[in-house]
């Protein structure tokens, strides 16, 4: 760019100019595709499709998790409304005195402001 006497912030300016009006054919060509692979479907396919939607919806919504018992036997999990403690503490007792350099009292390792302490 700097050589055959040319000025190579002229030369980065057309090359630019270039690649920018490379850039905008390429959206124009993608957009046509785009635009010429569209389905156009009736109002009773997407009703349809609507309804689906919200059957699915309502199916996961009513999914219920088991897990198994240390007996081998399953139970349903219990409503996490009724398991935590009233005024809203929870965790935080366990991890109220931990430092910021000891372990994580959650087992996985990492220091505690690595951890649970980036959450604080």
């Amino acid at each position: 760019r700097g050589y055959a006497q040319k000025q190579p912030k002229q030369e980065y300016k057309r090359e630019a100019f270039e690649l920018f009006g490379q850039l905008l054919d390429s959206v124009k060509n993608e957009v046509t595709k785009l635009l010429m692979t569209v389905k156009v479907q009736s109002g009773e396919q997407l009703e349809q499709a609507a309804e689906d939607l919200e059957s699915r919806a309502e199916r996961i919504a009513n999914v219920t998790y088991t897990a198994p018992t240390e007996t081998g036997d399953v139970e349903t999990m219990v409503d996490q409304s009724t398991t935590r403690p009233a005024g809203g503490v929870g965790l935080g007792e366990q991890y109220a005195r931990v430092g910021r350099n000891d372990p994580c009292p959650c087992g996985s390792g990492k220091k505690y402001k690595q951890c649970h302490g980036k959450l604080a």
